[in-house]
């Protein structure tokens, strides 16, 4: 992807512009339903920001992400092709809490400076509506990219068992790597917009989201700020221009 929104825009060089599409931050835990819920809301319309694709691009060899994680990491944990095995990282970062700290230091700042770009050009395209879709949005501090945060909730033993479904991995390692790693849920809550619980069936999940969007178009059209983060203005959305194009790729 290259960020060409400043001259689409008409932006003038160097100066900064604020990004006024409408962005839903979608985050919760592993297992709690957060793909469900961005496929109901891209079927209503939205465009899907995947903080997980912009984890894949920063991780590319070449990339500043790519150099660092190998020097702070040793080669040990590259495929034969050279990128980088994830499993083999995750592994390593599990294992220590400081190698996790490092890992999110080099990266996190990475991804949100590419899904900042990424907003830009989705609101340079005439975009609406986008979710970002992150199960660590608050823990990176990516919450500022967006409007309002919706969080997925779920026990952490149904999260784990639909997580091990998917992935092979064992239920106990689930909840004692990946859950218990993350922020809880009623710390999500507290700190969110929109809860839907999906400890029901799909069809209530469903259901759920769609009366969510429907609240939200309601709360839009009656002009004025539908989320606790545009009453408090809590939202780094500027984007600096520039007459250089960046490559994301």
């Amino acid at each position: 992807m290259t960020l060409q929104s400043a001259r689409q825009s008409g932006a003038p060089a160097s100066s900064s512009y604020d990004i006024h599409v409408y962005v839903i931050g979608l985050t919760g835990g592993i297992g709690t339903g957060k793909s469900t819920v961005a496929e109901v809301l891209a079927e209503l319309g939205a465009v899907i920001l995947s903080a997980d694709l912009a984890g894949h691009q920063v991780y590319q060899p070449g990339t500043p992400a790519y150099e660092d994680i190998l020097a702070a990491f040793g080669g040990d944990m590259l495929a034969a092709d050279g990128t980088i095995d994830r499993k083999k990282l995750s592994a390593i970062v599990f294992a220590d809490p400081a190698n996790l700290r490092n890992l999110n230091t080099i990266t996190h700042p990475r991804m949100k400076e590419l899904m900042r770009a990424q907003l830009a050009e989705l609101d340079a395209k005439g975009v609406e509506f986008v979710v970002l879709e992150a199960a660590l949005l608050f823990d990176a501090g990516w919450d500022d990219l967006t409007d309002e945060v919706w969080v997925t909730v779920a026990p952490p033993e149904l999260a784990a068992k639909r997580a091990s479904a998917r992935s092979g991995i064992p239920e106990e390692q689930v909840l004692e790597r990946i859950i218990k790693a993350q922020m809880d849920n009623a710390e999500r809550v507290g700190r969110s917009d929109v809860v839907i619980d999906t400890s029901g069936t799909l069809e209530e999940t469903v259901r759920r989201a769609k009366a969510e969007w429907g609240g939200l178009k309601k709360r839009l059209a009656t002009g004025g700020p539908s989320s606790m983060r545009q009453r408090a203005g809590a939202r780094d959305r500027k984007i600096e221009s520039s007459t250089e194009t960046r490559s994301m790729e």
